[in-house]
């Protein structure tokens, strides 16, 4: 059953005026000086104003269920760490559907999780991955109907996937015409083996060469302008934990692992700053990941209390019962959040 939208705010704080000791105290001399009245002690002028200004942050605690600003922000931040988020998928736009799921299924070994097609808004989802939605993470293709083309832009990286015998992936990839941007070998100053290619509309996808992995859709890579904002905005904002940092200047980049849980058994998404480099050109062909989330309303407040920018308050989606709110980064990088429950409803 949907929820209702009416939730209360957690930044309701501070609705009551405040008055200062010295604004009292002019208040009370004034009130003496029209009335006749004998000006009363200086001491019992403050211990008033003292006990005002307890009753004010009563009054304020009783409203909000807070006691300041900074304890609301605190509690928002405390219940974004204990909610049960997880990434759910990423979604970007193709130019030719069953090119692309063709690719996807034979060269890599994904499946068909499900597809949704939209005739009146002229768009087909696919949802592609290996194993259940409830479980795993998935690439959502969506294709407008007769647009064949996208600008990746520069901002976007690359997609990870782990896999335990690259080679002969590579070997598939080239057998159907594929793109290998990096033959398969060595990461640098490491053992494990990577290969890069390139999908039928030109998003890269990084092979990484692990034994058999619980979650083989392991990361989504962005550039960024401003790394240590960005972490920021990733831990407060969104939940996520810096799992690690690497610095490399030979290459002049540093990345930021950030996510759910350990990089072994969970997507993460890889944060990039090249040196130098403040802004990129996003294109249109990337659209944004989705996480799950227990509550989407105290998700968009706590967005709210962290600086962060909210592109779709929470709600339930038009003709559909899943809430979702959205939001997006310093960098303009958008993410949606879903409903738990009703995402496990939709994949059901």
């Amino acid at each position: 059953m949907a929820s209702s939208s009416i939730r209360p705010s957690l930044s309701s704080f501070n609705k009551f005026p405040s008055f200062s000791s010295r604004n009292l105290s002019q208040r009370l001399s004034l009130f003496h000086l029209r009335n006749g009245v004998r000006q009363l002690p200086h001491s019992f002028v403050l211990k008033a104003s003292r006990l005002l200004r307890h009753d004010s942050r009563c009054m304020r605690m009783m409203s909000s269920g807070s006691m300041s600003p900074s304890a609301t922000q605190e509690n928002a931040l405390d219940w974004v760490k204990q909610d049960k988020r997880r990434m759910l998928h990423v979604v970007y736009r193709v130019g030719d559907l069953d090119k692309s799921i063709k690719f996807y299924t034979e060269c890599l070994g994904m499946k068909v999780l499900r597809k949704r097609d939209m005739t009146e808004e002229r768009y087909t989802n696919a949802f592609l991955g290996y194993g259940p939605e409830d479980a795993h993470f998935a690439i959502e293709l969506t294709y407008n109907y007769g647009i064949e083309t996208y600008d990746i832009g520069t901002g976007f990286g690359h997609f990870g996937v782990a896999l335990d015998d690259i080679p002969r992936v590579v070997d598939i990839v080239k057998a159907k015409g594929g793109i290998i941007t990096r033959e398969p070998g060595p990461i640098k100053g490491g053992n494990s083996t990577i290969a890069v290619i390139e999908d039928p509309d030109g998003y890269k996808l990084e092979l990484l060469e692990r034994a058999p992995s619980p979650e083989p859709l392991c990361k989504v890579m962005l550039r960024v302008g401003d790394l240590d904002r960005s972490i920021k905005f990733y831990e407060k904002a969104v939940g996520m934990e810096l799992l690690r940092t690497q610095d490399d200047p030979e290459s002049k980049r540093t990345v930021a692992i950030m996510g759910y849980g350990s990089e072994e058994k969970n997507t993460v998404l890889e944060l990039t700053y090249n040196y130098g480099v403040r802004k990129y050109d996003k294109g249109d062909a990337y659209v944004q990941i989705a996480i799950g989330t227990d509550d989407v309303y105290k998700t968009a407040e706590a967005i709210k209390l962290a600086g962060g920018k909210i592109t779709r308050e929470a709600g339930p989606v038009p003709g559909y019962s899943t809430k979702i709110t959205s939001c997006v980064d310093p960098d303009g990088w958008k993410t949606v959040f879903v409903d738990n429950e009703d995402f496990h409803k939709e994949v059901e």
